[in-house]
């Protein structure tokens, strides 16, 4: 009997046809699975971490809430919280970005521990805020909340290897920097890794990193619009602010920070901060170079500072030393009492007048008839005191007396001579007085008009 052939339909798929579907199902499984890790190992880190330090009125709160976008903040206590969103256009990616804010006081200095941990310690960046408003308090300021981070990290007793490695880390980025292109990119790009390109590896100068964290540091000087201000209000001069940006500087190349002045008021490199601040925590792409001809706008990205570029600023000083301490030539101004001027109001005039009338009636009557009347008058008209009863009047009168003013003297002067002589008369021929002439004339009236008298009688 012959064999049965089977007959194969048109549609039915043969042995070899399922093993090639087999295998294009799983080249397809294994590319999404490898997009899928790709993606997961491209997208932005979570958990980065910015600590904020800065006196309390240095405006870091006010700073990093603009960065945020937030125009109205609320300013806490102890330790703030915010975050900044980074966005990552390229992939299309966002995340958001812890902001802790410690508190002015430094009371408070031991709630670092619930935002720094040592697994945490190595996605941080320290952002030390130093107010140019008040210049003079700008080294002391850096100097204090550098060590309160420092003795912080010392706390979190990190393994000596991991932290050798975060140190290390550190200098290959100060070493590693170079001069960022001229041409901005349309997006932020991550920045290329060390391996795609060769760099150059300069030795580190002598007071740099001396002080390594192991976590990069920027300084952010607030207010710089006030510099204005120091020089109309404190007379402030170009040799200040050389000064003080040169002990900013070398104080940052101990830490291998970088440094950067801004203003909120008139919005001064805020978007430069901003992309700085991301450029150090998720590598993206930087093309913004070191600028340092504005003195109210300086930028100084970590890597790029050395002694021989700070002491150019050396050449401006002419009555202060480098080495001179900071606080013998950034002094704080006296500060000026402003003398507020008391609102009086006025007396009601009623009121005023009444007073007046009461002092008046209280004064004694002054003799004021004869000071108004003019001395060239005849004698009848002259003034004369009434007579009193049962005297006489006295015929002669002090006008008399009264010499005539000299032709030669002035008018306003010759007035004045004329009352005087007046009232000098009056005070020495006094009425009734012993030994005057009007004295004499009066007696002898009386004794005349007795003898007259008795003879009517006889």
């Amino acid at each position: 009997m012959a064999p049965v052939l089977e007959k194969q339909l048109p549609g039915a798929a043969g042995p070899g046809d399922n093993n090639k579907e087999d295998e294009e199902g799983q080249n397809l499984w294994s590319s999404i699975l490898s997009e899928v890790s790709t993606r997961s190992n491209s997208k932005l880190p979570s958990g980065k971490n910015i600590l904020v330090f800065g006196e309390d009125g240095s405006g870091k709160t006010t700073l990093m809430a603009k960065l945020q976008g937030a125009e109205h903040n609320k300013k806490g206590r102890g330790l703030e919280y915010l975050y900044l969103s980074v966005h990552d256009e390229d992939r299309d990616d966002l995340t958001r970005c812890n902001v802790w804010i410690l508190d002015g006081d430094l009371y408070h200095k031991g709630l670092l521990k619930f935002a720094v941990t040592p697994q945490s310690l190595p996605s941080c960046l320290a952002v030390l805020v130093a107010d140019m408003s008040r210049p003079w308090t700008i080294m002391e300021s850096l100097q204090k909340w550098a060590s309160v981070l420092r003795d912080h990290v010392d706390k979190l007793k990190i393994p000596p290897e991991d932290m050798r490695e975060m140190e290390q880390r550190m200098v290959k980025a100060f070493q590693e920097y170079s001069e960022p292109e001229d041409a901005a990119p349309s997006s932020p790009r991550r920045a290329p890794t060390s391996g795609e390109e060769e760099t150059v590896v300069l030795p580190l100068g002598e007071n740099t990193l001396t002080h390594n964290l192991g976590i990069p540091v920027l300084i952010v000087c607030t207010k710089c619009d006030a510099i204005s201000v120091l020089e109309k209000e404190h007379d402030f001069r170009e040799e200040h602010f050389d000064f003080i940006q040169s002990c900013i500087r070398r104080f940052s190349l101990q830490y291998g920070a970088g440094l950067i002045y801004t203003s909120v008021k008139e919005e001064k490199n805020l978007d430069l901060l901003y992309k700085y601040i991301v450029h150090k925590l998720y590598d993206f792409q930087f093309v913004t170079p070191a600028l340092v001809v504005e003195k109210d706008a300086v930028f100084i990205p970590s890597g790029w500072d050395n002694e021989k570029k700070i002491g150019i600023l050396h050449e401006n000083l002419t009555t202060v030393k480098p080495e001179d301490p900071f606080e013998d030539f950034i002094t704080k101004p006296p500060v000026r009492k402003l003398v507020h001027d008391k609102e009086i109001n006025a007396e009601d005039e009623q009121v005023f007048l009444m007073k007046q009338q009461s002092l008046l009636a209280k004064q004694p009557a002054t003799p004021t008839r004869g000071a108004t009347e003019s001395p060239g008058r005849t004698a009848s008209g002259s003034p004369r005191a009434p007579s009193r009863a049962g005297q006489p009047s006295v015929t002669s009168s002090p006008m008399a007396s009264v010499k005539k003013p000299d032709p030669n003297m002035k008018a306003g002067a010759a007035n004045e001579g004329v009352l005087a002589n007046f009232f000098n008369s009056l005070l020495s021929k006094k009425t009734g007085s012993p030994g005057s002439p009007g004295a004499g004339a009066v007696g002898a009236g009386v004794q005349g008009s007795a003898k007259k008298t008795e003879a009517g009688f006889d």
